[in-house]
């Protein structure tokens, strides 16, 4: 039995023969203000790298916000790295080099914090803890800019939490690609058979505190256990539906159980248009798998931007195509605003 978004699409194509073929070469107008737009998931400009012989320079964190800005993106997390120097790209993906040594986590932790306030405090952003501000979003000229961390390897214990609460951090990602003592990884044997004990801890203080927590990258047992205990809803800031082990990325993925799980919370995935999809098109009938899946109140965007892998939206430009594509294959315009971002807007209001 096809679901109502699948006839909708069918219905739509077929009375006007509608083709998004080279939709991700369309020149981009920027995005109608009107719209309220979210990203779960941005490093602009590789500002995380800043120190390093990699890192573009400042002009790059400039361009992106400029960018958003130009393109009216309303707001979004702008994320830390909590394992960035004991990660390295290898010949099948994402590896750990070396473990941490005591104590160096946090301290990577402070010195990509100050590299954000540094960076971004001179930018066109708005450097936010609260809904309110997102929610203001018509009269705001400056993107919304929320602090969160990829990777909750820095705490050690859950009184770091609250430093990272008093530092403006409003989202933990709670695992990355290296193994920490949270919980197991979609990308790595599993440790704790889903969150550990000190996991858990975390997840209540975030409740406790206020801070949204992102299950992106956990394995579907670390997702079910953290679903279990919230009473906050959760975040899955960018992945998307698996559509088989030999697609790129494929392990970073999620079956419809998992989307289902973080669904159940009354949370958000962001859809993540990494070189999993070969094409925007694909990025689309990603999306509209995703709704398929988890529901239309619960899917949104994490572009991963500036970090990403071969992205297929891979400029803030790209905002009103994909809107425009999504309501072509027969998705309502107040559906299509869920997804651009009163969804997360939502999420946000009932957990910061």
């Amino acid at each position: 039995m096809l679901t109502r978004n699948q006839f909708l699409r069918q219905l739509v194509t077929a009375a006007a023969g509608t083709s998004l073929i080279g939709l991700e070469h369309a020149s981009a107008r920027p995005a109608d203000k009107r719209y309220l737009t979210f990203d779960f998931h941005t490093h602009p400009g590789q500002f995380i790298i800043k120190g390093s012989d990699k890192f573009p320079g400042d002009a790059a964190i400039a361009k992106t916000v400029g960018i958003m800005n130009s393109s009216h993106l309303s707001g979004g997390f702008f994320s830390l790295v909590a394992d960035m120097p004991i990660i390295n790209l290898g010949p099948t993906g994402v590896v750990t080099t070396t473990p941490y040594k005591p104590g160096e986590a946090w301290k990577e932790y402070k010195r990509q914090l100050g590299i954000y306030r540094d960076s971004f405090k001179p930018t066109d952003v708005i450097l936010s803890t609260k809904a309110s501000d997102l929610a203001n979003y018509e009269k705001q000229e400056k993107v919304v800019a929320y602090l969160g961390c990829e990777g909750g390897d820095m705490l050690g214990n859950v009184d770091h939490v609250d430093e990272t609460y008093r530092d403006g951090v409003r989202s933990i990602q709670l695992v990355h690609y290296s193994p920490n003592d949270i919980g197991d990884l979609q990308t790595s044997d599993p440790q704790h058979n889903g969150l550990s004990a000190f996991g858990k801890e975390v997840v209540k203080r975030m409740n406790k505190l206020g801070m949204v927590i992102d299950v992106a990258h956990a394995s579907y047992n670390t997702v079910k256990a953290t679903a279990d205990i919230t009473t906050k809803p959760l975040i899955l800031s960018h992945t998307a539906m698996s559509m088989g082990a030999d697609k790129p990325l494929a392990r970073r993925t999620i079956s419809v159980d998992h989307a289902k799980v973080v669904a159940g919370t009354g949370g958000v995935i962001g859809m993540w248009p990494s070189g999993f999809f070969p094409t925007f098109d694909a990025f689309v009938e990603g999306t509209f798998r995703m709704i398929d899946a988890a529901g239309i109140d619960h899917v949104g965007l994490g572009t991963d931007m500036d970090g990403n892998f071969k992205p297929v939206f891979d400029n803030y430009a790209q905002l009103i195509p994909w809107a425009d594509a999504l309501k072509a294959k027969g998705l309502s315009d107040a559906d299509t605003r869920k997804v651009l971002g009163e969804n997360a807007l939502r999420v946000l209001k009932q957990v910061l």
